[in-house]
């Protein structure tokens, strides 16, 4: 086991997201599925996922059928933030997060359809933003606190003056 999992809650939809977030990473497997024994549970039906585990870059996610609470809801205090190498990376991130339900917010920011919010900063950003030339790190932050998702090369623009 590793020493620390994020777990997801999910009225009822576990399983689907855990294959939903293995199919928008690259680097990203399904783990065990966890079903209701005879009986069920709570907010389970038997057969159905109790939990799902996916592994997106090392990282684990527990996805757990947990019913509908009112405190369990995603919300912007807890996030993810998927760093890229480049622009065709942030597109394609930016692309899948925000489909089928998902939508965009702003600076890099994304939504995805259960509600989960991701930050989708290429590798330019921190280099740009928290460089020595604290100028261009300026004129870099005013650009990027207008832009939706990230645009690298109006970064290195800004960056350039």
């Amino acid at each position: 086991m590793k020493k620390i999992t994020t777990w997801l809650w999910f009225d009822n939809q576990a399983e689907e997201a855990a294959n939903y977030y293995a199919s928008v990473f690259r680097n990203a497997q399904m783990g065990e599925v966890v079903r209701a024994p005879a009986g069920g549970e709570p907010y389970t039906k038997e057969g159905q996922a109790l939990t799902a585990e996916v592994e997106i870059e090392g990282q684990t996610f527990m996805c757990l059928n947990g019913g509908p609470h009112p405190d369990a809801t995603p919300n912007d205090s807890v996030s993810f933030q998927v760093l890229c190498k480049d622009q065709a990376e942030v597109d394609e991130y930016w692309s899948k997060l925000s489909a089928d339900g998902g939508r965009e917010v702003q600076c890099g920011w994304v939504k995805d359809r259960y509600g989960f919010s991701w930050q989708i900063v290429p590798e330019a950003l921190p280099r740009l933003m928290f460089g020595p030339d604290r100028e261009a790190a300026k004129r870099v932050t005013e650009a990027m606190m207008k832009m939706v998702k990230i645009d690298v090369v109006a970064l290195e623009a800004a960056a350039n003056g």
